[in-house]
């Protein structure tokens, strides 16, 4: 099949060529924009106890808004705020309403507390003005920063001849500030993952056009999956997280160059051998294309698997991920063979090095020494993975997302300010909702249950009571005494709070505590049954796709039991880097399956590599040593290449200077690397060659060929 496509490709090159520039063309003229949310609400399911609070409180306090705005005002001298002072805030406050527009704040900016009195710090220091959201505004939407940011210029006309400074932080100037320190991770990552690519193809092969080619396939690519993605995110009411753009850069460059080596490097050996462009181009895409094939099927499957996921966001990115290697996996057969025709052996200009046959003196020693000892290195490389592994049991997940915000923006400022004058909970009050279905709520019953909710550990204010208007609902806020974002805050939640919550319901009502930490605290919940039900299938899956690949059942086992090992060390050197050195008291929760399926997933495409690669060697009649030992000879220049380009780019995303995305790019690169140099390196050849023909058994995958796979005659140099 591969060499058909082979063939097809090099006869009709400038048609392949311009299929793909039309579509690429007709997907961005047709297709919708890619929107992304910050909303955490809008990734779980209508089960959970933090989402029914929140319908609950939307049909039964249709009025009632919750923060999307905090304005912290200070004097420029750091003195006690005065009289006039407070009267020129009141007066800001007073003029900045008619400017916010209606669609995502109220048109009122409330600068006293419940009871009626100044919201003015008990220092005198500072007075907060609260903006609430308006009616169905969710506050992470496009509009609701373009509202902020303009919130923040009429802040700054309205205290411009005052003694008075603001800091704007609260849900929507976080989320502006995230965005747009998520659109500079953007750029950073893109250079570095381009200037990191072009250098090292710059390095292998010396070579200008190789430079761009990656470049210019993954542009049509991203085109191409972008599009897409945003049709499936419209169709099936995707939401996508805020960090797939960067995430998107780096798998389709990282991805798409790996893909692009695999081919050129079988080229380039066959044309070394030689054959002529057309019969090369046919002769690498049919040795190079099932490796290729599958290992994509294996990272598009282990994406997909996230569909089986309770959360929107994983909901949401795992087919956008799938679909943009999916893309990539039919330009690198199709594209990239129609390029490589075209250019013939002008793609290796200026350079002629290519002519000549490397001797491969460091893989081929090493190749030798696995295969006179392949006890040792599996003992020795299984063994660096295994202890690596245990400190994954000592991960710490943490649910603070506002850590990933830089410490310089107004934002942040604006919180660290406000946490050092008041509750830190006082940011978002909690909202705590009992439903009724026995008829109207008892005053008496409600102020009793208020009561018990104060003596909560992690409260440190109940505000009064609110009836609906028909009685059968009624909400309680509460004031944490930590951070509504922080582990504490869900901590507290998830345990005590909802505990008191639960306990003290009065007979025939039911209690819901929502707001950030209950989404968080469900959200907790959601990922541990994530964990149990996508792990599992995800894995299943490849070694599915291993066995038919592989015509085995013993192969596949041992590959995905190096792989999970993989993963395990790569968590635990994450917890090493950044909970034992690094002194972070956890990391982002989503990391675990981050890694599980980009080192599953990415790992099994060098394993599938090298393990092609072994059974081509063995079945031009060598036994399991020798065959492991040429498979490395061959096979590893490419694997390492592959390897420290991927790794590499995954790492540009540590240049972000946003936490979470830091520590997945230390992960994932991390990952990659020991996938790439200990796993497929020395693990899976090590295991292969003790196993002998055992690993393909019950079938003879190993066994010698009756003829060459390659129905191309080789012929004379052109």
């Amino acid at each position: 099949m591969f060499a058909a496509l082979g063939r097809l490709t090099s006869r009709r090159p400038w048609f392949v060529i311009a299929a793909w520039v039309v579509i690429a063309v007709g997907v961005v003229a047709l297709a919708p924009a890619l929107e992304t949310t910050q909303d955490q609400e809008e990734f779980l399911p209508d089960h959970y106890e933090s989402i029914q609070a929140y319908t609950i409180q939307s049909e039964a306090f249709p009025g009632a808004t919750s923060p999307g705005a905090i304005i912290v005002f200070q004097r420029e001298d750091g003195e006690p705020l005065t009289e006039d002072d407070q009267a020129t805030v009141n007066q800001i406050a007073e003029d900045l309403g008619p400017e916010l527009g209606d669609k995502t704040f109220v048109q009122q900016v409330v600068t006293t507390s419940p009871d009626g009195q100044p919201n003015v710090s008990k220092d005198g220091l500072v007075q907060l003005g609260i903006v609430g959201l308006a009616e169905d505004a969710t506050g992470y939407d496009p509009q609701a920063f373009d509202d902020a940011k303009a919130m923040r210029a009429d802040l700054a006309d309205l205290t411009d001849g005052t003694d008075l400074t603001t800091q704007t932080t609260g849900t929507v100037p976080q989320g502006l500030d995230s965005q747009e320190s998520g659109d500079q991770a953007l750029t950073i990552v893109g250079i570095a993952t381009v200037v990191l690519i072009v250098g090292l193809l710059a390095i292998i092969f010396r070579s200008v056009i190789i430079c761009l080619m990656p470049i210019v396939v993954v542009t049509i690519v991203s085109m191409v999956a972008t599009g897409l993605i945003g049709w499936a995110n419209q169709v099936f009411d995707l939401k996508a997280d805020s960090s797939i753009e960067t995430i998107l850069v780096v798998v389709l460059y990282g991805i798409g160059t790996d893909y692009i080596l695999f081919f050129l490097f079988r080229y380039r050996e066959r044309l070394r051998q030689g054959e002529d462009t057309k019969s090369s181009v046919v002769h690498a895409l049919e040795r190079a294309g099932e490796a290729i094939a599958s290992a994509g099927g294996a990272v598009i499957v282990a994406f997909l698997a996230l569909l089986l996921s309770s959360l929107g966001i994983f909901k949401a990115i795992g087919p956008a991920l799938a679909i943009a290697v999916f893309v990539t996996l039919l330009a690198a057969l199709t594209l990239v063979p129609a390029v490589v025709t075209v250019l013939g052996r002008a793609l290796f200009w200026p350079s002629k090095k290519w002519r000549d046959e490397p001797t491969g003196a460091r893989f081929a020693r090493i190749g030798d020494s696995l295969g006179r000892r392949p006890g040792v290195f599996a003992l020795v490389s299984g063994g660096i993975l295994a202890v690596l592994a245990v400190f994954a049991f000592s991960f710490n997940p943490s649910f603070d997302f506002n850590s990933s915000i830089p410490d310089d923006v107004e934002s942040t400022q604006g919180l660290k300010t406000f946490q050092a004058h008041f509750a830190a909970g006082a940011t978002e009050p909690v909202p705590v909702i009992l439903k009724s279905d026995d008829g109207p709520i008892d005053q008496g019953e409600l102020q009793a249950f208020a009561d018990a909710l104060a003596k909560a550990d992690g409260v440190a204010q109940v505000y009064p009571g609110q009836l609906s208007e028909d009685g059968t609902a009624a909400q309680v806020s509460l004031v944490l005494d930590s951070d509504p974002v922080s582990d504490q805050a869900l901590a507290d939640v998830k345990g005590p709070i909802r505990d008191a919550a639960h306990e003290a319901a009065p007979e025939g009502t039911e209690a819901f505590v929502g707001g950030t930490p209950g989404i968080f605290a469900d959200l907790q919940t959601a990922m541990a049954r994530d964990y149990k039900v996508v792990f599992p299938v995800a894995a299943l899956v490849i070694m599915l796709i291993l066995a038919l690949l592989l015509r085995s059942l013993v192969a596949p086992l041992y590959l995905m039991a190096a792989v999970g090992l993989s993963f395990a060390a790569t968590l635990g050197a994450t917890v090493i880097a950044f909970q034992h050195i690094g002194g972070d008291d956890g990391l982002i929760f989503m990391l675990p399956i981050y890694i599980y399926l980009f080192v599953t997933a990415l790992g099994t495409d060098y394993n599938i590599l090298m393990i092609a690669r072994l059974r081509e060697e063995a079945r031009e009649g060598k036994a399991p040593r020798p065959a492991a030992a040429e498979a490395i000879k061959h096979a590893g220049p490419t694997i390492a290449a592959a390897g420290v380009i991927l790794a590499g780019t995954f790492a540009s995303l540590m240049l972000s200077g946003n936490s979470l995305l830091m520590s997945m790019g230390f992960a994932l690169s991390f990952g990659i690397f020991i996938a790439a140099f200990v796993m497929s390196m020395f693990l899976t050849p090590s295991i292969t060659a003790l196993l002998g023909h055992k690993a393909w058994w019950p079938g003879h995958e190993d066994e010698k060929a009756p003829k060459e796979l390659s129905a191309v005659p080789v012929t004379t140099r052109e």
